[in-house]
């Protein structure tokens, strides 16, 4: 009897995943980091206005007051994911769409994406993590796993917010760990660096809300990109080890379509 073939090593999986992150972006940056600038320049606006934020200041019972400083932090936290989920659904158009032999025009992704079920995705999916970092830690990195994969789900099968919300929490409990051990450090690297360049901006231009939206939309530029890509790849991935059929992602080395294919 024919042993069944065994799946490899958990790093050497997640290390293709981080391997075709890098092509993709290799491959699309261009157009990945313009739809980033379209995104994330106004959404910059709503993660300075929470930086911005001084709960000490204001004239407050002391219970009342340790209340709003965990709310503070939970929202300086998870504003940070506002529009990633969103972005995970844009790239996946761009990622996955039949025509031509490169990313489609913002304008044409524009016609595209469904805006209200990704916003609203968007802020279940922020609200859900912020709610699990509040009152425990654990709860809180969970969601951010088991629903990280939601927004390509939108745009690649058409569902509904529950209905992505729903399909990720089913495809990332099956292989947990690989989903934590891509989309995880990402998340962790991307605020530690956004914290990085919030002091570097600080310090060249001062403490005001100016440079600190400049320093939000800096980093969310640079690095959100890679959580959605990875999302993308994840999902693609993830319905193919399940037995499904789902979109190819394509990139475009040596000027050739080549399929990128997840090791499940």
């Amino acid at each position: 009897m024919a042993s069944a073939r065994r799946r490899p090593a958990l790093p050497r999986r997640v290390g293709r995943v981080y391997l075709d992150i890098g092509r993709v972006y290799r491959d699309w940056w261009s157009g990945i980091l313009l739809l980033a600038v379209v995104v994330f320049v106004p959404l910059g606006l709503i993660d300075a206005a929470a930086a911005q934020v001084d709960v000490e200041s204001l004239q407050l019972d002391s219970g009342i007051k340790v209340f709003a400083l965990i709310a503070a932090a939970g929202a300086v936290t998870t504003t940070g994911l506002l529009g990633e989920v969103f972005f995970a659904g844009a790239i996946s158009i761009s990622l996955t769409h039949p025509e031509g032999d490169g990313p489609p025009r913002v304008r044409q992704i524009a016609r595209r994406i469904n805006y209200w079920r990704l916003i609203l995705l968007d802020i279940a999916y922020v609200v859900m993590v912020a709610a699990g970092l509040l009152l425990l830690l654990l709860p809180g990195i969970a969601a951010f796993v088991l629903f990280g994969l939601s927004g390509p789900a939108v745009e690649l099968e058409e569902r509904t917010v529950r209905g992505a919300l729903a399909r990720s929490y089913r495809l990332v409990r099956t292989d947990f760990w690989l989903v934590f051990w891509v989309l995880v450090p990402i998340e962790l690297a991307g605020d530690a660096l956004g914290s990085g360049a919030e002091h570097l901006v600080h310090n060249l231009l001062g403490d005001t809300f100016f440079s600190t939206w400049l320093a939000e939309v800096a980093s969310n530029i640079i690095l959100s990109p890679l959580f959605a890509v990875a999302a993308v790849l994840l999902l693609v991935g993830l319905i193919g080890a399940s037995g499904g059929s789902g979109p190819r992602i394509r990139s475009l080395s040596g000027g050739e379509e080549e399929e990128l294919r997840l090791v499940a």
